[in-house]
């Protein structure tokens, strides 16, 4: 299979659903994609990006899933889980695409129930107890806006499954950007209580953010959005010392055991089920 038709591939049947949370439905989510490594693409390093990019993407999904029945109003309680759909599904594609990569075989299920914390490479920012709704939209802002700009860099990777899950997160992740950008504006010019938590939410994400750009150099692209969208706002970017250490090297908060307990019990307690 070529680059050019690695995309389709996985797009196969809903071309015209820019929403699809693809994937589903299949056994192996990567069904009908060739599954060859490229020429030049180390398979450990695809394995190691792979793995680490989709438990970003599982972390947060579990994260955005506390809102059900707890969102300010239904259409965001919709939105927000429609979000974490999205982000489940490029879990899904990465995982089974790391199992391929790294020559093991693993599928899905077993990189997202069967590791303990210590084990995840998700960065710390995703892990954070969901807050409130001021602290939940400013988080999305900045990993959807990090997430947004390495996978456009992606789309150009050596390894076209990967490249083809790029894609299609791409336009994923221009809407959970665009959507989060406009709350943070909307509680930050809103009314004086709205502000308050905003400029709130903010001192609480910033520790986190430089370890973002440890992980992927995007400052450039991230920094622009973040300064447009909060200068909308009115909300000054605060200056925070660093917190020291990686969630790529398994060093986590005391926050990722607890929320990888609730996601990962009924896999756990029924291993040998059939979904």
């Amino acid at each position: 299979m070529s680059d050019d038709h690695a995309y389709p591939a996985l797009a196969e049947g809903h071309e015209d659903d820019a929403r699809w949370a693809y994937g589903t439905g299949f056994e192996d989510p990567l069904h009908g994609v060739d599954s060859a490594l490229s020429d030049g693409v180390d398979a450990g390093e695809l394995a190691a990006d792979c793995v680490a990019l989709a438990d970003d993407a599982l972390v947060l999904a579990q994260r955005l899933a506390e809102w059900t029945t707890r969102a300010p109003e239904l259409e965001e309680e919709v939105a927000l889980a429609n979000i974490g759909l999205d982000l489940l599904g490029q879990a899904r594609l990465l995982y089974s695409r790391a199992g391929q990569a790294d020559g093991t075989g693993r599928d899905e299920d077993a990189y997202a129930y069967f590791r303990d914390a210590d084990d995840f490479r998700n960065v710390r920012l995703a892990e954070l107890p969901g807050g409130d709704f001021a602290f939940s939209v400013a988080r999305l802002l900045v990993l959807s806006a990090w997430r947004l700009a390495h996978f456009e860099r992606l789309t150009a990777s050596g390894d076209p499954v990967l490249a083809a899950i790029a894609a299609k997160g791409v336009k994923e992740l221009t809407y959970h950007r665009q959507y989060a950008a406009e709350w943070v504006v909307r509680l930050g010019d809103g009314t004086a209580e709205s502000r308050r938590r905003m400029r709130d939410a903010w001192e609480q994400v910033a520790p986190y953010v430089d370890e973002l750009f440890t992980v992927y150099d995007v400052r450039d692209a991230v920094g622009g959005v973040l300064r447009q969208v909060t200068e909308a706002a009115g909300i000054p970017l605060p200056v925070c010392r660093p917190l020291p250490g990686t969630g790529r090297d398994g060093e986590h908060t005391k926050h990722l055991a607890p929320l990888l307990t609730e996601l990962q019990s009924v896999a756990r307690a029924h291993p040998e089920a059939a979904w």
